[in-house]
């Protein structure tokens, strides 16, 4: 479990609407890797909630789960691509 002043910095970092990638998820129902989504909050146990473009919406364990900022672009067929932020 994280302290209050940890959870407040992560909630600071990954405030919601920020794109990021999914880079490592130690869990059988995981996107997979290399997918992105959009941060909907952080909950009090440091969990960054996300919704994921694959319709997942399982959450990001802070510490143990891996993901990275990125800009949400479109390519020349509209098709949305993420780029490392």
């Amino acid at each position: 479990m994280f302290n209050k002043r940890t959870v407040e910095r992560i909630r600071k970092e990954y405030v919601p609407g920020t794109r990021v990638e999914l880079l490592e998820m130690n869990d059988i129902s995981a996107p997979p890797i290399g997918t992105c989504g959009t941060v909907v909050f952080v909950d009090a146990i440091a969990t960054i909630h996300v919704e994921w473009d694959n319709g997942s919406t399982l959450g990001v364990a802070y510490g143990s789960d891996r993901v990275r900022k990125v800009s949400k672009v479109s390519n020349a067929k509209g098709d949305s691509t993420c780029l490392i932020k």
